[in-house]
């Protein structure tokens, strides 16, 4: 799998959330956050189908579209792509970054401290 654009998890945002849309309802879906028109939204889906991104059930009519990948595959590619492109693969450097610049509450410092103390080193 590759880098997501913008666009593209945007649609799958949609499809993450129900299985087996029609176009309308894609489209009403991504219409007040995009206002893309129904030919945009059906570029995308087609594109995306070739990407391996998106499956097309032609044998219902209408279609109905549906996810090929996972969100947790596309969360996991885009924090690789992020590690190793930012942090030259670090992952302490790239958790001390989010540490320094964002504040935590108490319970999620203890659940960090948890899942450090169970991680095999």
């Amino acid at each position: 799998m590759y880098k997501l654009s913008d666009s593209e998890w945007q649609v799958l945002e949609t499809l993450w959330q129900a299985e087996g849309l029609l176009l309308g309802e894609i489209v009403d879906s991504l219409y007040t956050k995009t206002k893309w028109s129904r030919n945009t939204v059906h570029t995308y889906l087609t594109r995306m189908e070739k990407k391996g991104l998106v499956k097309i059930d032609r044998h219902s009519d209408p279609h109905r579209y549906l996810r090929a990948v996972t969100r947790d595959d596309c969360s996991k590619k885009e924090r690789d792509i992020l590690l190793n492109k930012v942090y030259g693969g670090s992952v302490g450097d790239l958790v001390a970054a989010f540490l320094k610049e964002s504040k935590i509450t108490a319970e999620e410092k203890e659940k960090l401290n948890r899942l450090l103390d169970d991680m095999e080193v």
